[in-house]
């Protein structure tokens, strides 16, 4: 079984060489502690979310919340080529969040919530930025599951107006309908730069959000015969992204 991940601050590993003796305290300290309850010798990954990461084996533990890494070696992952953004249309209940674990887990680099016409749910106010920090909260215990060293960021709620703007400064971009004439799976797709999907909600993609998407350089493509609901569209079509681009070569 691989090493536990555990998130640090940005810039925390800045400095840092094998050799080195790095203090692991705070919330991540003490579910390493008295959660994962890691012992003297066990093996341990730090990272900042970033693309940097620490290899280590536990040097000391210390009370509940408080143990020392001895670092064995430093990683630095580079950047995803090319990088895959996933615009999600708010789901209902919980959904949302599982569409961000299962994402992570799958290895897309960035989501932006969308605030669809069709959107059953609503973030407005308190509730909504509520909402966003779970996603994000999502995200980052997603990252650490799945042992990654760079943690998809999760951006602000968007309008359609803002995801217009985003597919038109994209490399590839697509959504994903199930009136496509255009498989994903055959679509040509760039070496580099970025790739943005729009997973629409449960009442679908509005014509005059694909209108105006299409006018951004967006077009429908559909995944399959079958109709996947929208927490579940964004993982599988990044999982096929991934293996096309030789990202999971």
């Amino acid at each position: 079984m691989t090493a536990p991940v555990f998130l640090v601050e940005e810039d925390a590993l800045t400095g840092v060489f094998p050799g080195t003796v790095f203090p692991l305290d705070g919330p991540e300290g003490r579910h390493a502690v008295s959660v994962r309850r890691l012992r003297v010798g066990e093996e341990i990954v730090l990272t900042d979310g970033s693309g940097t990461g620490v290899h280590g084996t536990v040097a000391a533990v210390e009370g509940k919340d408080h143990l020392d890494v001895a670092v064995t070696s430093v990683r630095s992952e580079p950047e995803p080529r090319p990088r895959i953004t996933v615009v999600q249309a708010l789901p209902k209940g919980d959904r949302g969040e599982v569409a961000v674990e299962t994402m992570t887990e799958t290895g897309v680099d960035a989501i932006v919530p969308w605030a669809a016409s069709r959107c059953v749910t609503q973030w407005k106010g308190e509730r909504g930025l509520k909402s966003l920090g779970k996603w994000r909260a999502t995200a980052r215990e997603a990252g650490k599951q799945a042992r990654r060293l760079r943690f998809p960021s999760v951006a602000d709620l968007a309008t359609t107006r803002q995801v217009a703007g985003l597919l038109a400064g994209a490399d590839f971009a697509a959504v994903l309908h199930e009136e496509g004439s255009t498989p994903l799976a055959t679509a040509p797709l760039p070496e580099t730069g970025d790739i943005v999907l729009v997973v629409g909600p449960e009442g679908g993609v509005s014509p005059e959000e694909l209108a105006a998407f299409a006018e951004a350089g967006a077009h429908p493509y559909r995944l399959g015969p079958s109709v996947l609901r929208t927490s579940t569209a964004g993982t599988a079509a990044a999982a096929l992204l991934l293996g096309r681009t030789g990202r999971w070569g």
